[in-house]
């Protein structure tokens, strides 16, 4: 494939989907947020900055992105796979129409034909490059190369300017991505250069990460009382829900599932049938010749993969040490190894040096220097025409290196890589016809890369022998019958119990195990341990809380769901999180006593002893603390703490102050401020930089929450 044509393919990356870099990371926040169906239309697939994404207008413009592609690339395969990125590329297209770009409308961003110019031709921007860079590599494509190996801007001047009509369309994409791209990094400049932190801000930035603090403290645990000792009313309840609903925000609609899984294994008759099998494969693999044997393995083996190595006997894989003394040929097994049932062929048994020098000429199945296609046969007769004369010496194979060899790597060292041992990575062809080959010795190899013209320089006199072992996989799997005597016992469990309350029962009385989801977004596509769950999510979000669904399948399992929780975008409803807050009710109901009983005991006391004493409580100490740690030794997270001891002054000690692990009186002992600086313009700088950092997505977040996007496009895939 030619370099242009490997462009033209990447017009199917450019076409509608490339769009934004910048966006990309946009739209990893603003994809997937979702809330219910907001009506009755079910032709709604979502919902952006207002307005509503009609089905027919969504799919429309998938398939022109569809047929764009085809058109660019009539070979190119629209899989479920390329679709799926094809249907994002064209939500998140929508997405910057609506929510991104009118942002840079407002503050008067655009990019002027002759900035886009410079950008493309003058001095191209870094996605122009990466676009003509091949990704294995990560090289400048040879058309766009300069004669040091970097990009060449008039060798891609010389491209544009003698571009056919085909690669025109890629060329505009590309233009209209980079023009956006170069948008949204004036937007974020424009917001960052807004940015300014005062000498203020700076001195308490470095207060905040570099003061050491030494306190004390005389805490009272809330487990030091058990919940049940403490009465918490439904009024408490209520109170509390209401004094603090910005603690139960839902940043997106998720919901969360009960579930039964039958795990289909096989049945003992089904382990005896494949067994029998994988007899019947040994005792024909023992009747095949060494050519039938590739055909056989990939008969029998599991995806048709063929397995031919070569193993040291140190390293050998067939359990029988007979091996290392039994003829070519020997078929060993059936094994039950796990997974598979292995049946292994002993294939050869081979001296191997166990080193090697040699040199090679390749003739690949491609021209470097005009990256053209070269046809196999092609490559073969040019390697066999040059091995004859080299063999009657008419040209040195020092000047066929330099002249006829593809492996620019090795040209300036003669084609020779040097001694290498079977460990090297070569492929295994080209390592070969060194270890196994004779000093002087000249042949034709070939592997994936083309045809190599090989001379063994030198071998090791140091030999091992290598055993070349061929394996046939049989998967231990379950038969049709057995798969369908789990879906039978699924269905009857789904549908015996199809209540909540007959669900719970029946797991319980049959001794099953419940698993857990939580937390599923419309847009999942896999839940942990479960993958391809795109029916089973469209169910959920469909279905009504306490539901039971029917039977789903997946890869080695049948599992029954109960639809436990529905969580919208927003305030959380009081059933939702009752049990959250019924413990920090308590809680809160724990600090009042425990600080009418600090202020009782401890009266006037400032020393932390006395205070303790008082309490029956012990002093903890904690030096070095800074306010952006995160922990308290021996207590854990515990932000109040440290908030309030960074609000003294040394040799102070707060009043009794409820924590989230419970009420405590602090004094701060001593503080090391740290060296401070005499001039705060790097500090300054550095916290610029932070906030600048920042900056880069909570625009984008603050955008998000405006923008108010429902995403249910998962329900029409």
């Amino acid at each position: 494939m030619s370099i242009l044509e490997k462009i033209r393919n990447r017009t199917a990356l450019l076409v509608g989907i490339v769009g934004l870099a910048l966006v990309i990371f946009i739209l990893e926040s603003l994809l997937g947020s979702g809330r219910s169906l907001f009506g009755s239309d079910n032709t709604t697939v979502g919902k952006i900055a207002g307005k509503v994404i009609d089905y027919t207008e969504y799919s429309n413009k998938i398939n022109e992105q569809i047929a764009n592609i085809m058109k660019a690339n009539p070979n190119a395969t629209i899989d479920d796979k390329t679709r799926e990125q094809i249907a994002d590329g064209v939500w998140g297209q929508m997405v910057s129409e609506l929510v991104i770009k009118p942002e840079y409308k407002k503050v008067g961003i655009s990019v002027s034909e002759d900035e886009l110019y410079e950008l493309m031709l003058v001095h191209p921007h870094n996605m122009v490059i990466q676009q003509l860079t091949d990704p294995k590599t990560r090289e400048v494509y040879d058309a766009f190369k300069g004669p040091n190996g970097t990009f060449d801007v008039g060798k891609l001047n010389q491209f544009v300017n003698q571009m056919t009509p085909e690669y025109e369309n890629f060329w505009v994409n590309l233009e209209k991505s980079i023009g956006e791209l170069r948008e949204g990094e004036k937007y974020i400049n424009l917001v960052k250069k807004g940015l300014y932190v005062t000498n203020a801000e700076a001195k308490q930035a470095f207060a905040d990460n570099n003061r050491q603090m030494n306190v004390s403290f005389v805490m009272k645990r809330y487990s030091t009382v058990s919940d049940s000792a403490v009465a918490v009313s439904d009024a408490d309840i209520q109170k509390y829900y209401n004094d603090h609903q910005y603690e139960f925000q839902a940043a997106e609609t998720t919901r969360k599932i009960e579930y039964v899984s039958y795990d289909v294994v096989p049945s003992q008759e089904d382990l005896v049938n494949l067994e029998k099998d994988a007899q019947r494969v040994a005792d024909e693999f023992k009747t095949k010749t060494a050519k039938e044997d590739s055909a056989y393995i990939a008969q029998e083996s599991e995806g048709g993969q063929v397995s031919i190595s070569d193993f040291s006997k140190k390293a050998m894989i067939i359990r029988d040490s007979a091996v290392f003394t039994a003829p070519a040929g020997t078929v060993y097994g059936p094994y039950n190894e796990g997974a598979f049932i292995k049946v292994y062929k002993l294939v050869a048994v081979k001296s191997v040096a166990d080193s090697a020098r040699v040199r090679h000429i390749l003739i690949g199945l491609k021209d470097p220097r005009t990256n053209q296609d070269r046809p196999q046969p092609v490559a073969k007769r040019t390697a066999d025409s040059l091995l004859t004369l080299i063999k009657e010496k008419k040209v040195a194979f020092d000047t066929l290196v330099k002249y006829a060899s593809d492996d620019q790597g090795s040209i300036d060292k003669g084609g020779d890589y040097g001694w290498f041992d079977e460990n090297k990575g070569f492929v295994e062809p080209f390592k070969n016809a060194g270890l196994e080959g004779t000093k002087g010795n000249i042949s034709v190899v070939e592997t994936q890369f083309g045809y190599h013209i090989i001379e063994v320089l030198d071998v090791a006199k140091a030999h091992h022998t290598m055993y070349k072992v061929a394996q046939i996989f049989k998967l231990i799997a379950p038969s049709v019958e057995t798969s369908k005597e789990y879906y039978s016992l699924a269905n009857k469990f789904g549908g015996e119990n199809n209540t909540p309350e007959l669900f719970n029962k029946a797991i319980e009385t049959q001794k099953l195990s419940k698993r857990l989801a939580d937390n599923i977004k419309e847009s999942d596509k896999s839940i942990a341990g479960l993958e391809g769950t795109k029916e089973l999510v469209k169910w959920m979000y469909a279905a009504k809380k306490g539901d039971i669904s029917p039977v789903f399948e997946f890869k080695d399992k049948f599992i029954v769901a109960n639809l436990v929780g529905i969580r919208e975008k927003g305030t959380l409803p009081l059933d939702e999180v009752k049990e959250e807050v019924v413990l920090k009710a308590r809680r809160d109901k724990k600090a009042e006593e425990f600080i009418k009983e600090f202020n009782t005991k401890v009266g006037a006391s400032k020393s932390v002893v006395d205070i303790a004493a008082k309490m029956g409580l012990q002093v903890e100490n904690q030096d070095n603390l800074a306010f952006a740690a995160f922990n308290v030794s021996n207590i854990g997270r515990e932000d109040a703490l440290i908030g309030t001891a960074a609000g003294l002054k040394p040799g102070a000690g707060s009043k009794a102050i409820k924590g989230d692990n419970g009420v405590f009186i602090v004094v701060l002992n001593s503080a090391n401020e740290g060296n401070v600086p005499s001039n705060w313009s790097g500090q300054k700088m550095q916290t610029q930089q932070a906030l600048s950092g920042r900056a880069d997505y909570e625009v984008f977040s603050a955008l998000r929450e405006k923008a108010n996007i429902e995403d249910h496009k998962s329900r029409f895939e």
